[in-house]
């Protein structure tokens, strides 16, 4: 019994020693791996670069170039879309709990609250004297009698139309007699109004350039003029009225995204306006772009969107069934924006605008 106490005694004391012996092997290597370990302060050093570069990128926009393939302007134009990436670095910081990464995302959250954090609430204010409305119908539209019983139920006082084709021209004028008294068809655009207008004149926006163009007749030229100018007679006094439908922007392997047509027409509309003599100006119209887009620099410089001033959000208006830009726009000076919004959808690829303004 002795022997064999003395034997299970012996066996107990080595299975103790080799326990002992493999715990402070356990502990010695796991206290080397939490030395090499990076902290959190040196983890996830690409997505701390990623949130420098997002944030300098929105940041520094207007020094993107437009020399290749206009990705200044493509920029520009979807700016705001580029806030998505915050959420995803953000997430990718905490699944590599990585502090760094974290406070590097306070650059580009700055960034693009300053630059889109004031369209987020909601700036309407009662009050206003005039609606407005804009509302690129669609070339192809396939319903313009219900798309003009719908702007015309929509209470607008002076509702703009762009891209009316000479098919559909005699549908919006009979559909839209009725409420609107006057109204001024000059090419593809036209203005329909409760208000009397008169000076009623196209605007050269250049969709012809060069020598070629000055060849062709007036008469040539004003069957696909997409700009007119008009003054309407307000109960505040005369208001100068723009209506334009620039040319469209592309996205090709070739030109990248281009915008020859539309930005020949946007400085030619700015000098237009420079040119306008009347300090209560409002444009309604498909610009083709976000106002973010530096082509547009000769308008915003002179005209300030109603939508930032007294809307609710973006506004984005195309394409219909998923809005990711504002292309159609209201633009004014000397009145003051009250309210703008969306109208409901029509059978276009665009949703209509609407604001209320104080002249």
């Amino acid at each position: 019994m002795a022997r064999v106490d003395t034997a299970e005694s012996g066996q107990g004391g080595a299975g103790r020693g080799d326990t002992g012996a493999g715990t402070w092997g356990a502990g010695i290597r796991g206290a080397v791996r939490a030395a090499c370990r990076p902290g959190p302060w040196k983890r996830g050093r690409v997505l701390v670069a990623l949130a420098l570069l997002l944030g300098l990128f929105m940041l520094l926009h207007a020094k993107i170039p437009n020399r290749i393939g206009n990705l200044g302007s493509l920029v520009e134009t979807f700016l705001p879309w580029f806030g998505l990436f915050i959420p995803v670095l953000l997430i990718g910081a905490l699944w590599r709990r990585s502090a760094s990464a974290v406070v590097a995302l306070l650059l580009p959250v700055m960034v693009w609250l300053n630059l889109f954090g004031g369209l987020l609430g909601d700036k309407s204010r009662p009050g206003g004297d005039l609606t407005v409305a804009e509302h690129n119908v669609g070339a192809g539209n396939p319903d313009p009698v219900g798309t003009a019983g719908d702007l015309a139920a929509s209470g607008a006082d002076v509702l703009a139309l762009v891209e009316l084709t000479p098919e559909a021209r005699g549908t919006y004028e009979k559909e839209l007699a009725r409420a609107y008294p006057y109204h001024t068809v000059q090419g593809t655009v036209g203005l329909w109004s409760k208000l009397p207008l008169s000076d009623t004149q196209p605007v050269d926006i250049q969709m012809d350039a060069g020598p070629l163009g000055d060849t062709k007749p007036a008469d040539v030229k004003m069957a696909y003029n997409r700009a007119l100018r008009t003054t309407v007679a307000t109960h505040q006094g005369p208001l100068a009225v723009y209506v334009a439908h620039l040319g469209s922007a592309r996205v090709n392997p070739r030109a990248g995204f281009w915008t020859a047509h539309r930005d020949r027409n946007a400085q030619a509309l700015g000098e237009a306006i420079a040119a306008e003599q009347n300090e209560r100006v409002v444009l309604l119209g498909d610009l083709n772009g976000s106002m973010d887009d530096r082509a547009f620099a000769d308008i915003t410089s002179q005209l300030r969107s109603a939508q930032d001033t007294a809307g609710n959000g973006f506004g984005f208006t195309w394409p219909a069934k998923f809005p990711v830009v504002r292309i159609d726009q209201i633009l004014v000076r000397g009145v003051k924006p009250e309210n703008s919004w969306l109208l409901p959808a029509t059978g276009s690829d665009h949703l209509p605008v609407a604001a209320r303004i104080t002249p």
